[in-house]
């Protein structure tokens, strides 16, 4: 073989490696807040009723609520992108009438009672471009204590004629009653 063979089919091959990675596609690390999906169904089998995804802060050895959360200040309920609630069928969030539909879950903690608020101003970062205009709806819950989640957590029980979404990071928990209109 040629000496003009081999060069041509090393630089070949040498072109077509540099052309592959200046393609290869570039990859974020992994959130520190990852997203996270809770459904609540009403039997294992049922279709879903109602469908929470919410970026899942860690403590960290952090004061929470109070410091890196601010009491009587508008949050989002999570990390990252706003938290979205799904409500696939007509709802009372709290004590309020909400048709079916896809809303943003704010809320306002205080030490004792926080305000949640349900907006239409979906597909948002954070809480940073709140505007009171798009709120559906405003209800109150009670804060009780217990044992330490590292992770902030969103779950259901489910009550019998309502479910209750329960709220729990540090040691705050906070439940809001749904009932589920059929």
């Amino acid at each position: 073989m040629k000496k003009e063979s081999l060069q041509f089919i090393l630089f070949f091959i040498v072109g077509t490696f540099l052309s592959l990675t200046c393609i290869a596609q570039d990859f974020n690390d992994i959130d520190k807040s990852p997203h996270d999906i809770v459904y609540y169904r009403e039997n294992k089998i049922s279709p879903p009723s109602i469908k929470v995804l919410y970026g899942r802060p860690q403590k960290k050895d952090r004061e929470i609520f109070g410091s890196l959360i601010p009491y009587d200040k508008i949050w989002r309920v999570g990390a990252n992108e706003a938290t979205e609630i799904r409500f696939y069928q007509d709802v009372i969030f709290g004590d309020k009438d909400v048709k079916a539909g896809t809303y943003v879950l704010l809320a306002i903690p205080n030490e004792k009672e926080w305000t949640f608020i349900l907006s239409s101003n979906i597909d948002v970062w954070g809480a940073f471009d709140y505007k009171d205009e798009f709120d559906v709806v405003r209800t109150k819950a009670k804060v009780s204590k217990a044992e330490m989640i590292e992770t902030l957590s969103i779950g259901f029980k489910d009550k019998g004629k309502r479910v209750n979404m329960v709220l729990a990071w540090d040691t705050t928990r906070i439940t809001v009653p749904i009932v589920i209109k059929k």
